[in-house]
């Protein structure tokens, strides 16, 4: 292999060439430091800087405030899926949940494990091929809070709307498409997500907090599964994931560099626009799964004619330098992970691909 092929993974995910030749160069050693990022301490102040910039600079992405902590942490969304009932739920001891894929059900089933559940809204009975309509949910006043996944990978569903709660604190889980497009943070009360998707490699967990709901965190809940423990010790109560951090902090830079989010946005927008209109012009040989409107901009899933046609193309696009389009295994089908990072040269050599192989097979 001399070159590097497109990568469709839903995650870990592609990253900027940019931020990957800098890590390279600073894989063996750091200016001035003697040391491979690998090596350093983390309680060192090479790291402190590294660290202070990365959170610097993803507050200026996000437009952070003061009344906010930002952390990062281990352990995956997966982990998320109880630390936020854990931390959050009680005294209530109940919760709404809006249900719009395999995720969300993970959460729900963690989070039964602290108190009652509320699935104020679901898709499940129509596949998760849509995203739940405002006057559908059916929210509890008295909650303690109201949780969804804000983009569906497996499904290719993403919420184009910030759902309205009253004065419930609103959680989202947006493991797949933080930093994608623009967020008003203030309407949550806690985001988070893996960095495997958008932000950087596997092995961190970014969590955004509005500081009142610090105060839900009992001093009985372990120490580990703590939210005040992190935002006490500014995300070092135990090793970070160095290296981790430190590419977060070369994809905010990168971010920064070409507009910030707004401008990330309009590069994806493009970019899924020229999928659904390759399907949407092939008279039914590529079908989405997502209704036009829940379309997600990040994780475009589709089928073909026939389970026969998607082994071909799967194993064509591979042979062609496409990997990665496989469907998850729950759901079948295919599936093109075209996060942040994933160039729009890709998305256009993909649609032609796409286009002949349909042409030869129709």
């Amino acid at each position: 292999m001399d070159k590097r092929i497109y990568n469709f993974s839903a995650g870990p995910a592609v990253l900027p060439e940019e931020v990957l030749l800098e890590a390279q160069k600073d894989l063996f050693m750091l200016p001035g430091v003697g040391m491979s990022i690998l090596e350093i301490s983390h309680r060192s102040k090479t790291f402190d800087k590294i660290h202070a910039q990365a959170k610097e600079d993803l507050k200026k992405l996000l437009n952070l405030g003061d009344n906010y902590d930002l952390l990062f942490l281990q352990g995956g969304a997966s982990l998320q899926f109880s630390m936020v009932p854990l931390n959050l739920m009680p005294p209530v001891n109940k919760a709404d949940y809006l249900v719009t894929g395999t995720w969300s059900k993970k959460a729900v089933k963690e989070a039964k494990r602290v108190g009652t559940v509320n699935i104020a809204a679901s898709t499940e009975s129509e596949n998760f091929n849509r995203i739940p309509k405002q006057e559908e949910f059916k929210l509890d006043s008295e909650a303690a809070y109201v949780h969804y996944t804000s983009n569906n990978t497996i499904y290719g569903t993403e919420w184009h709307y910030v759902p309205e709660v009253g004065n419930v604190p609103l959680v989202c889980d947006m493991s797949s498409d933080i930093l994608s497009a623009p967020i008003d943070v203030n309407k949550y009360a806690l985001i988070y997500a893996g960095a495997q998707k958008n932000m950087g490699p596997s092995g961190v967990t970014f969590v955004i907090i509005r500081k009142d709901m610090i105060e839900r965190s009992q001093d009985t809940l372990h120490t580990m599964l703590n939210y005040k423990t992190h935002t006490d010790n500014d995300s070092l109560y135990n090793t970070p994931s160095v290296f981790g951090i430190y590419i977060i902090g070369l994809v905010a830079k990168y971010l920064l560099s070409i507009g910030g989010l707004s401008e990330m946005k309009k590069i994806n927008q493009k970019k899924a626009d020229l999928l659904y209109s390759c399907f949407d012009n092939s008279n039914g040989f590529f079908k989405g799964h997502a209704v036009p409107d829940s379309r997600s901009i990040m994780n475009i899933t589709f089928r073909l004619p026939s389970e026969e046609l998607e082994k071909k193309l799967i194993a064509d696009a591979t042979a062609a330098g496409f990997d990665g389009l496989k469907g998850h295994r729950s759901v079948g089908g295919l599936r093109a992970s075209i996060y942040n990072a994933f160039p729009l040269k890709g998305v256009e050599d993909l649609v032609s691909f796409m286009e002949d192989f349909r042409k030869k097979n129709s």
